[in-house]
């Protein structure tokens, strides 16, 4: 294939990045050129991986979801947004819909809106064959660039609504409707004024309408991003321009060699990680930290941005950044906030789980691990001591579990998930 321009746009989390990294990765490789469109905080970080960067301010600095001026700034936002409303994480997730959720998607429809005229200039220097989004929310200026559009879904696939299947966000069982139509009629009210709002102005731009309720359309080409052994049941399918990726695993992260400090114990090895926003709850990760203290197994600890205020146990080592990717495939077992990334990662290597879901999807990917028997989900903020011993307890000694996770993998490794969605970017250029 002739060589391509490729321009990726992802959301400015690690997960959608750390996503489109992967994918871009294999695109480089096969000759192609490829632009991130990242948020300005990434500045410096794609560079050294062979991209090119062309980096966008999603706010004024030092203001919101886009502070471009540091990695220090950046994080430091990060820091206030969780401190500022993890409170909100131990309601039910109906009652986070008004005080959270919504509040989530004004910030990430002021920053489609702030960058709409270096979005524009960024499309018209790059002269993409190609555009790619990882987000939630749409960009104008992708959807009049005059390129193909592809959009990606890292995150779980009931952003992708159907009727049979739970509401995004809620954290419902798949085999239970009770509550379904509840939480979906207070999602639209809560959020209609602010579609409707925002859709009058994506319009303005020259970009076509949103579907209903819908912060983003579809592409030429749609990916989602799911093993096939999770993925839900749909009696309507979603047509001929989706697909799904088993998984997205990218191949950048550094090597890694269990410490010595682990490495010359016994007992299973546990990865511990709350992502790069969970973990800055600290009053949660120190509660954690304390309960797998009295464990006789050994942690790898991902400490993230306030690493500074965690102090480890005996059995455990830990850093602010860890090459995830290239640590999960070591350990037994995977304690996480059920982000989708590593949910899909522990799929990828036939990981167990216990999920401790804090906010968005990470609900979601809890409760379809839970109902799949794939690990365990447990309450946030109101787990016991015994709860999680005995879950720590059960995963381990699960070797009917074990091997059927093992099964998955070997079958999510065959289908080669970024090769596939590599192919499929480029199909769009055809």
């Amino acid at each position: 294939m002739r060589p391509l321009t490729i321009l990726f746009m992802p959301e400015s989390a690690y997960g959608p990045t750390n996503n489109c990294v992967g994918i871009g990765d294999v695109l480089r490789r096969r000759g192609h050129r490829v632009v991130f469109a990242a948020e300005a905080s990434w500045q410096g970080k794609l560079e050294p991986l062979g991209f090119t960067e062309d980096l966008v301010n999603l706010a004024e600095p030092a203001t919101g979801l886009a502070d471009s001026d540091s990695e220090q700034d950046a994080g430091q936002f990060w820091k206030e947004f969780i401190a500022s409303t993890a409170v909100e994480f131990r309601k039910p997730t109906i009652k986070q819909l008004d005080t959270w959720i919504r509040p989530v998607w004004e910030e990430l429809i002021g920053g489609s809106k702030y960058s709409h005229g270096q979005l524009t200039e960024i499309v018209q220097r790059t002269a993409a064959d190609v555009i790619v989004e990882d987000n939630v929310v749409g960009f104008p200026a992708l959807m009049t660039a005059g390129a193909p559009f592809v959009r990606i879904v890292s995150c779980n696939p009931l952003e992708v609504k159907g009727p049979d299947v739970p509401p995004a966000f809620s954290g419902y069982p798949a085999g239970n409707t009770d509550g379904w139509a509840d939480f979906r009629s207070e999602y639209d009210r809560v959020h209609q004024p602010l579609w409707a709002e925002f859709n009058d102005w994506y319009t303005s731009q020259g970009a076509p309408p949103l579907p209903d309720m819908e912060f983003i359309g579809e592409g030429t080409v749609n990916l989602y991003i799911y093993p096939g052994i999770a993925d839900y049941a749909r009696s309507a399918l979603l047509g001929p321009a989706w697909h799904r990726i088993d998984s997205s695993v990218r191949q950048t992260d550094a090597p890694f060699t269990i410490p010595d400090q682990l490495a010359e114990g016994s007992g299973a090895l546990v990865y511990f990680s709350l992502g790069s926003l969970g973990s800055a709850d600290v009053a949660l990760m120190r509660r954690i930290i304390g309960c797998l203290a009295d464990t006789p197994y050994r942690y790898i600890v991902s400490k993230g941005p306030l690493h500074a205020e965690i102090e480890l146990a005996p059995n455990m080592w830990g850093a602010e950044f860890l090459p995830q990717t290239s640590i999960i495939p070591l350990v037994d077992l995977v304690i996480t906030h059920g982000g989708n990334n590593t949910t899909t990662e522990c799929l990828h290597f036939g990981k167990p789980m216990i999920v401790l879901p804090l906010f968005w999807d990470q609900h979601d990917n809890a409760q379809r691990v839970a109902e799949l028997e794939l690990g365990v989900r447990l309450d946030t903020y109101r787990f016991t001591d015994q709860e999680m011993h005995s879950a720590l307890a059960g995963l381990l000694g699960d070797a009917p579990l074990a091997g059927r996770l093992a099964q998955a993998a070997a079958q999510i490794q065959a289908r080669h998930g970024l090769r596939a969605a590599a192919d499929l970017i480029e199909s769009a250029a055809a």
